[in-house]
């Protein structure tokens, strides 16, 4: 069995990467890579990230992505696909193995969207513990909803792109500061996002006060279609995509008041039902999420291996 290493893919293979994502979707009922990972698969990779490809038959039967190293031991965040007409080979546990000899000494942790059993027996077969939970929420917009009261001095306006993307990169860092994804966000990261065709600034809402920004709630709007998190028959699903505040405004209720602004905003587009993913561990972020209606509904987990 051979696998191979890229830093960069061509477009043929990147075709043939989200092919694959395809399959296992339909199979499993859950995308397989995460937006991220997606995103950097579609522009070819990503500086300091590793792809890694099984072919057999012509057919990608495996990849495994691997993110570059990050925070001070390094450490590895990656996420793997095996096409369901080639699972029960030992092409899990291959990629496991590549992915772990790829990233060296440095700790690695797998991604495994939708917690299934089958990523809980491969993670179980290769040493690795679950470490994260990634949870996702979800509530109906077919009942009532609380005003949005906004703390005094607090203005609210939309994105505006071309200019708001490097003061929001700022707070965005400095309101997850402590999170090993979102925090590490660039300008990059934000300009691929509004290349997508969902991006709308007119759901992309910024506080400020005294005009510096200190709080944002962007928000998503799913396609049609088949997959976690769509409205009941189909229809497109609002999503809290992105919700911070500055660590100044902690305690404000300028996090409550954004997050209703935004769901009023999915409401009033149509729309019958939100999500949101929110780490297991933020439980007051789930209090908060809870409080205005929202429960769990799925989870995603990581599996890890070393400090």
């Amino acid at each position: 069995m051979t696998i191979a290493v890229r830093d960069r893919i061509g477009p043929a293979e990147t075709r043939a990467v989200l092919r694959l994502a395809d399959a296992a979707t339909a199979g499993d009922g859950v995308p397989p890579l995460s937006e991220q990972v997606a995103l950097q698969v579609r522009d070819g990779g990503d500086d300091g990230a590793r792809n890694l490809l099984i072919w057999q038959g012509g057919e990608l039967a495996g990849f495994a992505h691997l993110d570059a190293p990050a925070g001070p031991a390094g450490s590895r965040s990656g996420e793997l696909v095996v096409h369901p007409a080639h699972r029960g080979q030992g092409l899990g546990r291959a990629l496991v193995g590549a992915v772990t000899a790829e990233a060296g000494r440095a700790p690695v942790r797998l991604w495994a969207h939708g917690d299934l059993p089958a990523a809980a027996a491969l993670a179980a077969s290769t040493g690795l513990t679950r470490t994260r939970a990634l949870w996702r929420m979800s509530r109906s917009l077919r009942v009532p909803l609380a005003g949005a009261r906004l703390p005094p001095g607090i203005l609210v306006r939309t994105f505006v792109p071309g200019r708001d993307e490097p003061e929001w990169v700022a707070l965005n860092a400095r309101a997850f500061a402590s999170h090993p994804e979102q925090g590490r966000w660039t300008r990059a990261d934000i300009d691929r996002r509004e290349r997508e065709p969902w991006f709308d600034p007119a759901g992309f809402f910024l506080a400020e006060r005294g005009g510096s920004l200190v709080g944002f709630h962007w928000t998503k709007i799913h396609p049609m279609g088949p997959g976690p998190g769509r409205a009941e028959g189909g229809g497109p699903v609002g999503e809290v995509y992105v919700i911070g505040v500055d660590p100044a405004e902690q305690g404000s209720g300028l996090g409550r008041a954004l997050t209703l602004l935004g769901l009023h905003y999915l409401r009033d587009r149509g729309l019958d039902e939100v999500m949101l993913y929110v780490e297991e561990s933020n439980t007051a972020a789930i209090g908060l999420y809870e409080s205005l209606g929202f429960a769990r509904a799925a989870a995603d987990v990581m599996y890890g291996r070393g400090a």
